[in-house]
This record gives structure tokens, C-alpha cells and sequence, in this order.
């Protein structure tokens, strides 16, 4: 059962679900009946908008596919004839008709209309709260909608580059006119919600909100937003900022990053939040199975080990470890069927199933507590860690920017930080060299492709054609549903 921090937050999401989750894709929500004048309600629009990134189309197999299948990391995973969708993804023969890129296509509009709903609740609530305090809290509750909001879009422009921006709760009739605006027009609007969260956001909560997004969350997507747009002085400061704080740290031990124990840890900025409460039945359960969807395929043998097996370690990926000497990363990144974890699970063989697995979601067996579909569960979703910070930022130093006054490290201490940890020595400060760090200490996170996409290096990914694969397909029945949507070149 998941600690007691991830419960609280959990129960404030449950007393919204009914409201808020089963907003239509781009969509609009009525009245919720909320009591404006009382404060315990505030949060209740902004948990929805939280729970709303619990979804399958944004963080779950479509999400999978998309961000980290496609890249030279991974390959599709499971048994040959498993998963056609996303072999389509691996191969990049993805068409306007594959139900994944509709599913991130939803995914990630469901999330802008769950925000867009909660940002236009804050307005309601700070009208009816009288205590100052209170409005205050308001107005951070709107601050941790429009990093979510912005968080989605981010990966929207990633995803598709020419998507309509929808700020506000529309009708279906206004939404199906919206036209698509371009790229530096989303960047544009990502940057102004990620400025106005940072204006209000805390710098922390207690542990009993852990997991909740901080002004130094918003910082570190902000660093992450300027490095896809080459401005590489604004990435310098906001990833600075983030280490000016003091408030973060790399964990000593790197296996320890991606346990169910070190959720929320001093490494963490950003993760969605999953745990099955430690209950076996019920509709509201926010468990996640992201994880599970990863976890061993296994055989007769494998219990509550049991997943599916799908985006596996590639072989390039594993020969890219071997070449550079690395022990410590891998031990935990790579998964092998046929060993004992130290934890004392056997990672059970079977029949056509892959040979290693994502280790970096493996679940030790007395988490799994359902004799079903349990494996994995109680697994958060890594989206921001520290040592992503610091490589961004020792990479716009790499790439010209001046280092932040109150940084408290140089870009070189720390990148090499990043590489201590990992049992290497220091090397120069050479931009080829930070973007083989980022693939060996990010690999199965969902972050390599649009990595390789950014820096121009796809070269490598078979299939793989410039000027197209950069983004996918506009979804075939989006563009049935607003004519207004321009496809993709090459599609």
C-alpha cells in the first residue's frame, strides 16, 4: 500500500471524480455545485485537473509509444504478434487511422479542459472567499491548473506541432470552428501560463501534499520548454533557479529513484501520482498501469510479477551501456528475465516473451497485492527529476549561455554530479557528451525521442524520414470533427 502522503492527496482527487473526470475530449463541463464560499472546496477542480493526467491516452501505452518505443532505446516489447499499434510506432508506419495518436490526441485535451475548468472555478472561488489567506490559496490552486495546462500543451506541440488553442470552457460548436494555431504561438502561450504559475506557486508543501506541483516544478519545465526553442540563456536561468533553491538533491543510491519508497523524493519535481489504497475492488481506485503495462511478461510461474512486457530495452540501448563501462545505471535500467532481483524476485521466462524488461518500473512482489493485474499499481510516473535539470542546464552552458550567478555549482560540477553518481569519472563540458549523459541516465523514461527529434541526430531510427516523423499524424477523426485542422507534412 502506497504511504500515507500519496493517500491524502488521492482521497481530495476521489471527492472530485464524479464532476470533473469524465470531461469529453476538448470539451466543456457544467456547474459543478460547488459551494464557493466554503475553502475546502477550492482544491477539489484542481484535483480533478491532477487525476485527469491519471489517463491511458497521456501517460499510459499511447504515451509509452509515442515518447519512448519510437527512439533507439526501446523496442515494442511483448510477444511478436502483441501490440500491432504500437509496432506501428516502432517502425514510424503510424497512419491517421492508429487509435494511439487519437488516444494522446484526447489524452492530452481532456487534461487542457479538466485545467481550462478548474482555472475558470479559481475565478469563482476568489470571488466568493473573504479571507485574504484564503484568496491567496485561490489563486496558487489556478497557478497549479496552468502548469498543467501547459504541461499538456508542451507535449501537444511536441506531439503535433499545429493544435488549437483552447483557453477557456467552449461549446462543442465553438470548439469544432477553433483553428490551429503554430508552434511559437503554443510555446508562446506554454511560457505565459508557466510565468503566471511561477508568480503564485509555493516553494513547497507539507508531506502530507506531497507530489503537488511548486514554483521550483514550474522552473524546471520552464528550463525544459526554452531548451525545445534553442533558447538556451532562459534555460540557464530557470534550471538555475531550480538549483539556487537548494531544495534538491541527486539520491545517492540510483536504484532508490524508481522505488515505490523513494516516490516524492528529494530528487523528484514532477510525478504523477498512483496508488491502488491498497484495495482490490472499487471504481474510484486512482491506481495506474503504466508500470504494469511494462512489467515482465513472464510465464506459468510469474504470479503477481505479471505484466505485459511491452517497450523493452533495445539492443542498441544495451550496447550503449556496455561500450561506455557503465555498472550502476543499468543494473537498474535493464530487467533480465532469468534473474533474481536484489529484492529476491525471480523475473520469470516465457515462451516468445522478451529477455529484459524496463527495469526502471519494476515493482517488488510485496506491492503487488492483487492476485490480478496488480504488478505495478502503486507505480508513480517519473516526468521531471533533478538530474534532468542540471543536464539541461549544463548544456546551455555547453551551448553558450552564461552560467547563473546563484546556481550554487558550475555547469561542469554539475554534470558531473550526474556521472559521480553513476560510478564515471568527469569529462569536458562537449554538447555530444551531455546528450550521451541524458540518454544513459533518462533511457525508458519517455524523454530519448524528442531528444534525438530536437538535436537533429535520427539518423539512426529506421524508418525513420525527415521532415515528417519530427510529429505524427493529425488523428483522422479529429479532423472529421473540425474542419479547420491542418494534417501533417507527409501524412
Amino acid at each position: 500500500m502506497k504511504k500515507i502522503t500519496i493517500i491524502v492527496l488521492s482521497a481530495l482527487i476521489l471527492s472530485a471524480c464524479s464532476d470533473f473526470l469524465n470531461i469529453k475530449p476538448e470539451g466543456t463541463s457544467s456547474s459543478t455545485g460547488l459551494d464557493y464560499t466554503k475553502a475546502e472546496n477550492i482544491f477539489k477542480p484542481v484535483s480533478a485537473a491532477y487525476a485527469s493526467m491519471r489517463s491511458y491516452g497521456s501517460h499510459d501505452m499511447p504515451y509509452i509509444a509515442a515518447f519512448e518505443i519510437t527512439s533507439d532505446n526501446a523496442d515494442k516489447g511483448s510477444t511478436p504478434e502483441d501490440g500491432p499499434e504500437s509496432l506501428a510506432m516502432d517502425n514510424f508506419t503510424v497512419t491517421l487511422t492508429n487509435s494511439m495518436v487519437n488516444s494522446l490526441w484526447v489524452g492530452y485535451f481532456d487534461i487542457v479542459s479538466a485545467a481550462n475548468n478548474a482555472i475558470f472555478q479559481m475565478s469563482k472561488f476568489y470571488e466568493a472567499q473573504a479571507n485574504a489567506e484564503n484568496k491567496e490559496y485561490v489563486l496558487q490552486c489556478e497557478g497549479e491548473a496552468k502548469f498543467i495546462r501547459a504541461y499538456a500543451y508542451f507535449n501537444l506541440v511536441r506531439l503535433f506541432a499545429k493544435v488549437p488553442k483552447i483557453d477557456k470552457t467552449m461549446t462543442a460548436e465553438e470548439l469544432a470552428d477553433v483553428k490551429p494555431s503554430t508552434p511559437a504561438e503554443l510555446y508562446a502561450f506554454i511560457e505565459k501560463d508557466l510565468e503566471e504559475a511561477i508568480a503564485v506557486l509555493p516553494e513547497s508543501y507539507s508531506k502530507a501534499f506531497a507530489g503537488r506541483i511548486t514554483v521550483y516544478t514550474a522552473h524546471a519545465l520552464k528550463a525544459k520548454v526554452h531548451l525545445y526553442q534553442a533558447e538556451y540563456a532562459a534555460v540557464a536561468e530557470h534550471a538555475g533557479k531550480v538549483m539556487e533553491s537548494g531544495r534538491y538533491r541527486l539520491l545517492s543510491d540510483f536504484r532508490e529513484v524508481f522505488s515505490i519508497d523513494g516516490e516524492n523524493s528529494e530528487e523528484s519535481l514532477f510525478e504523477i501520482q498512483c496508488s491502488d489504497l491498497g484495495m482490490s475492488t472499487g471504481t474510484n481506485v486512482p491506481y495506474f498501469e503504466y508500470a504494469y503495462h511494462q512489467g515482465p511478461r513472464g510465464g506459468k510461474n510469474a504470479s503477481n510479477m505479471q505484466g505485459w512486457g511491452f517497450c523493452v530495452p533495445s539492443a542498441d540501448l544495451i550496447k550503449f551501456y556496455e561500450d561506455r563501462g557503465e555498472v550502476i545505471r543499468p543494473a537498474t535500467t535493464l530487467l533480465r528475465a532469468g534473474t533474481t532481483t536484489p529484492e529476491g524476485d525471480y523475473i520469470d521466462t516465457g515462451e516468445n516473451c522478451p529477455l529484459v524488461y524496463n527495469g526502471k518500473v519494476y515493482t517488488p512482489s510485496a506491492y503487488n497485492e492483487w492476485s490480478y493485474n496488480g504488478y505495478g499499481f502503486d507505480h508513480n510516473v517519473r516526468i521531471l527529476r533533478y538530474s534532468d535539470v542540471l543536464l539541461m542546464y549544463a548544456e546551455a552552458v555547453a551551448r553558450g549561455a552564461s552560467e547563473y550567478a546563484q546556481a550554487g555549482m558550475t555547469a561542469q560540477a554539475a554534470f558531473d554530479w550526474v556521472r559521480s553518481r553513476a560510478g564515471l569519472p568527469s569529462v569536458g563540458l562537449d554538447v555530444d557528451a551531455i546528450i550521451d549523459e541524458r540518454r544513459a541516465e533518462l533511457a525508458m523514461e519517455e524523454d530519448r525521442f524528442f531528444d534525438l527529434v530536437r538535436t537533429g541526430k535520427t539518423d539512426k531510427l529506421k524508418g525513420f524520414v525527415k521532415g515528417k516523423h519530427e510529429v505524427f499524424p493529425i488523428p483522422a477523426q479529429q479532423m472529421q470533427l473540425n474542419l479547420n485542422l491542418i494534417q501533417n507534412n507527409g501524412y
